[in-house]
């Protein structure tokens, strides 16, 4: 329930009683003796759902912007003649408590800091994301999305495209742009300095040591996040859910690729840094196109299939760019999923092909310890490079042909060359408590 005080010009105080009589509200009456140019104070409470359409009707009876709306939340209205507008709204088939497009753009307005207070948040995040990543630790990088103030711009932009609030429009996409910005700078100057400071593990590819591999590879899995985001971005702001968890959400879709940028960046890999960009674009087209699907199945759009709106042509504008991005950079994504099937599947045939093989009388003494699909490191988009075999045996040295024989088995299950090494893995044990244990490795190739 909503509470509304509605400030009304001089000559417009009959108009605004006629809507208000029509629409069967309970309304109070205070004489405005200000001499600011306003006759009249109308207060009255109305269910949520008949905020807008009557606000709407006020606006097209000439109540515009020179008449002050303010709108309260109310706890609970006692009155017969509210009950009626009540159910009289309710059956005309507006479900739940949908927010006003007037109150939708003012909280979408105040989930938006002041700039400054912005970006101070988010490097401060970025650092946090940065070391997460580095130090390959799950529960720092969350905490960097907890602190990310993604989820008021995200709203706004699209709040503004459907309400004609160019102002709002504006400030949600230069915050977007300029915040996505702040995070892949500071990344590259803290990961920089990481490098500088000796922090690079030695001869170990930084992606798959981290927690960057599954964002400079991303596959179509990824849009999941994204388009979630922004779908509970808006029901939050529409239906009064918490903002504060869809807030995490949004930052998780846009923070970590961030930063992944940053870090390869500093890194040198160029590949692996247009991966992590991808998604990154990726996610704020899907956020974007999210958010102004699910406002515009909520009915915040244009309405009479021929009615002239100011804001039809640009919700069908933005909606189209999203719409043909996020086509266009989903195809990388398509491929990166093909892979992770194909590998899945590759490994999945290697595996029993290797256990067949181990089974056959010759290599009798020799067991599977590992079975593994390795990719050229080609980011973002990857092949198959080699499939690693390991064995355990007793006794040392390779088997003559086992290589070979493997690859006759699993090279048929790939669409691509590659190639089949085999490592022995050999124990070997001293003393009567086998105190002490020595590893010894053979490779052989096929």
């Amino acid at each position: 329930m909503r509470y509304l005080e509605i400030t009304v010009p001089e000559g417009k105080r009959r108009a605004v009683l006629e809507i208000l009589e029509d629409e069967g509200v309970n309304y109070v009456v205070s004489d405005e003796t200000s001499g600011r140019g306003y006759t009249a104070v109308v207060r009255f409470p109305v269910p949520t759902q008949a905020v807008e359409p009557i606000l709407d009707r006020l606006k097209r009876a000439g109540i515009g912007d020179e008449a002050s709306v303010v709108v309260i939340d109310a706890e609970t209205v006692i009155s017969e003649q509210f009950a009626t507008l009540r159910d009289r709204y309710s059956r005309g088939g507006q479900m739940g408590s949908r927010t006003s497009r007037q109150v939708l753009r003012t909280k979408a307005d105040e989930l938006t800091p002041p700039f400054p207070i912005y970006a101070v948040m988010l490097l401060i995040s970025a650092v946090v994301a940065t070391a997460g990543l580095l130090a390959d630790s799950p529960a720092v990088v969350i905490g960097a999305m907890v602190i990310a103030p993604l989820l008021g711009p995200a709203l706004a932009a699209n709040v503004g495209i459907v309400t004609g609030d160019g102002r709002l429009k504006s400030t949600g996409f230069t915050y977007q742009l300029v915040g996505v910005t702040i995070v892949v700078v500071a990344s590259i100057g803290l990961a920089t300095l990481a490098r500088l400071a000796g922090l690079e593990p030695a001869g170990v590819d930084i992606v798959a040591a981290t927690e960057l591999e599954e964002r400079v590879a991303p596959n179509l899995f990824s849009l999941a996040v994204a388009l979630g985001a922004g779908i509970a971005g808006i029901l939050s702001l529409t239906r009064g859910f918490s903002e504060a968890i869809v807030g995490v959400m949004i930052a998780a879709a846009l923070i970590p690729p961030s930063a992944a940028v940053g870090i390869t960046v500093a890194w040198g890999m160029s590949g692996a840094a247009i991966g992590a960009a991808v998604l990154v674009i990726v996610n704020l087209l899907s956020i974007n196109l999210a958010a102004l699907a699910t406002l515009w199945v909520a009915g915040y759009r244009p309405q009479g299939l021929f009615e002239v709106s100011p804001t039809r042509t640009p919700t069908y504008t933005y909606a189209a760019i999203f719409g043909v991005g996020l086509l266009v950079l989903a195809a990388p994504l398509a491929g990166v999923t093909l892979l992770d099937f194909h590998t899945t599947e590759l490994q999945s045939a290697a595996e029993d092909e290797v256990d067949a093989v181990l089974a056959e009388p010759r290599y009798d003494g020799l067991e599977t310890e590992d079975v593994a699909v390795e990719l050229d490191g080609d980011y973002p988009i990857q092949s198959v490079e080699r499939v690693v075999v390991t064995v355990t045996g007793r006794d040392p040295g390779t088997m003559p042909g086992l290589a070979d024989r493997l690859y006759e088995e699993i090279e048929p299950h790939s669409d691509e060359p590659l190639v089949v090494e085999v490592q022995y893995v050999v124990a070997e044990e001293r003393g009567s408590n086998a105190e002490e244990e020595e590893i010894v490795r053979f490779s052989n190739e096929g």
